[in-house]
């Protein structure tokens, strides 16, 4: 047995020297970190507290992934909590089902319900609904398939697989997808779908080299007869006044190619359109745009001060309604984004809740209401959001938070880092690979479907036919005392 006790003991030798070699090389990393920690003079908490101090941003960004699995209750993250997320993730995979027991929603002051008919219509007695035409006066009106739709999502905001998932899914689903400001590539055209072409102040896709439009290009694109619309950006919800951002990162050869712009640069669009410093002239763009295309030509915007919508409203009626945008598609303060300022992204801008009604009303006011269709968009994901903004007057609602969360975003927050975990706002092509185009279009489709069938529900259980038949009597506001208020009678207040 002598020859088991030696190679046992040989056997314990050695793990001992890799026991001893391995907490070496640990101790000898440790002195290097705390040499560099003393050294270094840009992190305070480092150089007094060398080595143990490098933990503080480890665990602050592990506070993120606890807060967001293990402490934050359903209803309180934010910007979207986890029982909207769950929601969505749900009905993209198994369409809508019923939940058990009850409701775990806080019915606190501000929170909107709606007034159920005493006698809704039986299953099937519901009258047929068509969603209204849009720019009958244009030389191609377009006629949509759904009120609910995608909203403004870049190639670029937006990786590859993704835009190709949305334009499969909004194919199969009948609703539209918008190109956003990144211009119409490839990937947009892929699934058939039909398409809003958004024209961001830096005109991408339809550009001259100083920003302004090239009419020659935008002709050229609006051959393709999936271009339905032209929406021209002003605004957008997560950076009123600011052009919008793309990380130099995300600025690939082929989305430069597509853009009009360098590769491998920050891309900074403009504040505003360089055609366009007030109103009249904003107006003049828009006839120009929609002369060039031939297709219904809005805006995008998010309303700051009312003011500034009745001096806008006040062009029109100058000018006469057939001047007027055919659409104005009305983002709010809060909405989101790739990237953005935290001061912008914070503090800029009326939320949906305040502007949809009060650009409604304006509208009304000025006998525009029927010849400038209201697309309401902006953190509008849930059936019940949805609603809400058809009581309030909008005529379509778009989301584009709620289709990232269809295609499996799981609200890393890593959107302008180009590290997204799930593919859907990086190029790399490694992270890539964990998004399906053809499996995720099916869950586009089933969020559509569910989305629309639910606030069908809704307007049903009101005792309407469809949800543009929704107005402020049958959405309630919780008042602080818990009592309810009709919305009509809440904007009065």
């Amino acid at each position: 047995m002598d020859w088991f006790t030696t190679l046992a003991s040989s056997g314990l030798t050695l793990f001992a020297v890799i026991i001893a070699t391995c907490i070496g090389i640990l101790i000898l990393i440790v002195m290097i970190f705390f040499v560099v920690d003393i050294i270094q003079t840009k992190d305070s908490i480092r150089r007094n507290y060398p080595v143990l101090g490098r933990f503080r941003r480890f665990f602050n960004q592990l506070g993120e992934f606890f807060r967001q699995y293990f402490f934050a209750m359903d209803r309180e993250e934010m910007p979207f909590n986890r029982a909207e997320r769950d929601w969505i993730n749900h009905v993209s995979k198994h369409g809508s089902e019923t939940v058990p027991f009850g409701s775990t929603r806080n019915l606190s002051q501000g929170a909107v319900i709606f007034a159920n008919g005493m006698f809704p219509k039986l299953e099937g007695e519901h009258e047929h609904h068509v969603p209204k035409l849009i720019g009958a006066k244009a030389k191609h009106p377009y006629q949509p398939k759904s009120y609910f739709n995608i909203s403004a999502m870049s190639y670029g905001s937006l990786s590859q697989p993704a835009i190709r998932a949305l334009s499969r899914g909004a194919a199969l689903s009948g609703c539209w997808l918008n190109t956003g400001e990144g211009g119409v590539s490839p990937y947009h055209l892929e699934g058939g779908c039909d398409l809003v072409y958004q024209l961001g102040t830096a005109k991408f896709g339809a550009r001259n080299e100083d920003g302004s439009l090239n009419a020659d290009l935008l002709k050229k694109i609006c051959k393709n007869p999936n271009i339905k619309m032209i929406e021209l950006k002003l605004s957008q919800g997560a950076k009123p006044g600011k052009g919008g951002i793309l990380p130099a990162a995300k600025v690939t050869a082929e989305i430069a190619k597509i853009r009009g712009i360098p590769e491998g640069k920050t891309a900074i669009s403009p504040n505003r359109h360089i055609e366009a410093k007030n109103a009249g002239e904003l107006l003049d763009l828009i006839a120009h745009v929609r002369e060039v295309s031939g297709r219904p030509t809005g805006i995008k915007m998010v309303i700051g001060n009312l003011a500034t919508l009745d001096d806008f409203i006040a062009a029109i009626k100058k000018r006469g309604a057939e001047s007027a945008p055919d659409f104005i598609t009305l983002d709010g303060g809060d909405g989101g984004t790739g990237a953005a300022p935290m001061p912008l992204i914070d503090n800029m801008g009326l939320t949906i809740r305040e502007s949809l009604p009060a650009t409604i009303d304006a509208l009304k006011k000025a006998g525009l209401k029927e010849r400038i269709c209201v697309i309401a968009t902006g953190k509008l994901i849930t059936p019940a959001e949805v609603a809400w903004a058809f009581c309030a007057g909008a005529d379509f609602v778009s989301s584009a938070r709620g289709f990232m969360f269809a295609l499996g975003c799981i609200q890393a927050m890593k959107c302008n880092q180009n590290t997204c975990p799930t593919g859907i706002t990086t190029h790399n092509k490694r992270l890539q690979r964990g998004l399906n185009p053809q499996n995720k279009a099916v869950r586009v489709q089933k969020f559509v479907k569910t989305m629309c069938y639910e606030v069908n529900m809704i307007a049903h259980s009101c005792g309407v036919d469809h949800p543009n038949q929704l107005t402020r009597e049958h959405a309630l506001i919780v008042g602080a005392d818990g009592h309810t208020t009709t919305l009509a009678q809440y904007l009065k207040n």
